[in-house]
C-alpha cells in the first residue's frame, strides 16, 4: 500500500501515536508523518505509507493554514493551555479589534520568530522541551542551573493573518504560514505587543500544502473501517502536483529504476516546463522517481526510486 492518506487528527495523540494507530489498523509498517502537529491540536496530518514514504521530504516543508483561537490575559510558560501562567494577569482593558489588528501587522510577511522553549528545536544538542521540563521540575528532581536557553530564533513567513472575530478577550485567526511557523509563539508575541499578555488556547490545521480536511479521513475511522481508509488514500503519482512530469521509454523506466541518468531519449513526453525537480511516469502513469539535474546538461539523474 502506497500514498499519502490524510488524517484529521483529533486533540489529544501525539503526531506519533497517530501513526503507530494507523500502523496497526492498517497493517502496514511503513508510515510516516510529514511534520508534527502539537498534541493539543487538530486537523490535517498527512501520512505517507509504504514506498510513499520516501516522498515525505517534498511534502514536510509545505505551507500550512491553521485556525486559531488566543485568549489574551495571561502568558504561559509553553504560549498555549497547557503551561503554568507566567507573570502577573493583565486587568486592564481589551484591546478593540482594530488596535488587534495594527498589532498583528508586525507579523504579516517574514520576520524572525522565537521559537517557544516548550519546542521540539535542539539546543546545544538536547531537545529544547526537555531543558524546560528539567528547568521547571521540583524536588527532588534535578533542575538545570541558570537561565534557560531558548531556541535559535528561525526566519518564518505569514503569508496571510486574518481576524476571524474577537469576543473580549477571545481572539479568533485564521493564519497561512511557512513551514516551521509556531503559532503559539505568534499568541505568546500578539499578547507581549498588545501589553496584555496572551496565550494560545485551540488549534486546527485545515491545510497542509495540497491536503486539507475535504479529503481527510477522522483517524477513529480509520481504526473502525480501515477498508475505507485504504480507498482514500492519494497515489504517488499524484502527490506532487506542483513538479513537472516526464513520461519515461520502457528503456527509461529501467534506467530509472536501476538510478542511472536519464537522456533526451529516454522520454516520450513532459508535462509542465522541467524545473529543478521532475516528476518521472511510466507509461501507466505510476511514479517511478523524483530526479533532479544531472550533471552533463540536458540529462536528469534519479534520486528518489519508487520502483
Amino acid at each position: 500500500m502506497d500514498g499519502l492518506l490524510i488524517v484529521d487528527k483529533p486533540a489529544g495523540p501525539t503526531s506519533h501515536d497517530v501513526v503507530a494507530r494507523v500502523r496497526r489498523a492498517l497493517g502496514e509498517p511503513r508510515v510516516g508523518h510529514t511534520g508534527t502537529l502539537d498534541p493539543a491540536a487538530s486537523g490535517v496530518l498527512p501520512l505517507v505509507l509504504g514506498r510513499a514514504t520516501r516522498l515525505a521530504q517534498f511534502l514536510s516543508q509545505s505551507d500550512k493554514v491553521y485556525e486559531a483561537t488566543m485568549t489574551l490575559g495571561v502568558s504561559t510558560d509553553t504560549c498555549d493551555a497547557l503551561g503554568q501562567p507566567i507573570g502577573e494577569p493583565y486587568d486592564g482593558p481589551f484591546p478593540a479589534i482594530d488596535a488587534i489588528d495594527r498589532a498583528l501587522e508586525a507579523f504579516r510577511g517574514s520576520f524572525s520568530q522565537q521559537p517557544p522553549a516548550f519546542s521540539a528545536k535542539k539546543v546545544d544538542g538536547r531537545r529544547s522541551y526537555k531543558n524546560a521540563r528539567a528547568q521547571r521540575r521540583t524536588p527532588p528532581g534535578p533542575a538545570l542551573p541558570g537561565p534557560l536557553a531558548l531556541p535559535a530564533p528561525v526566519t518564518v513567513t505569514a503569508h496571510a493573518i486574518e481576524i476571524l472575530g474577537v469576543d473580549e478577550r477571545r481572539v479568533m485567526l485564521r493564519v497561512h504560514c511557512s513551514a516551521g511557523f509556531y503559532v503559539r509563539a505568534l499568541a505568546h508575541d500578539l499578547g507581549e505587543r498588545l501589553g496584555t499578555g496572551g496565550h494560545l488556547t485551540s488549534l486546527r490545521r485545515t491545510r497542509s500544502g495540497q491536503a486539507d480536511l475535504e479529503r481527510a479521513v477522522g483517524l477513529a475511522e480509520v481504526e473502525r473501517e480501515p477498508g475505507s481508509a485504504m480507498s482514500m488514500v492519494v497515489p504517488p503519482a499524484e502527490m506532487l502536483p506542483d513538479l513537472p512530469s516526464l513520461i519515461l521509454t520502457p528503456e527509461g523506466r529501467a534506467r530509472a529504476i536501476h538510478g542511472q541518468d536519464l537522456g533526451p531519449s529516454d522520454a516520450v513526453r513532459s508535462s509542465g516546463e522541467i524545473a529543478r525537480l521532475v516528476r518521472l511516469l511510466d507509461a501507466a502513469g505510476d511514479l517511478v522517481a523524483i530526479a533532479e539535474a544531472g550533471r552533463s546538461p540536458g540529462f536528469l539523474h534519479p534520486f528518489v526510486v519508487l520502483k
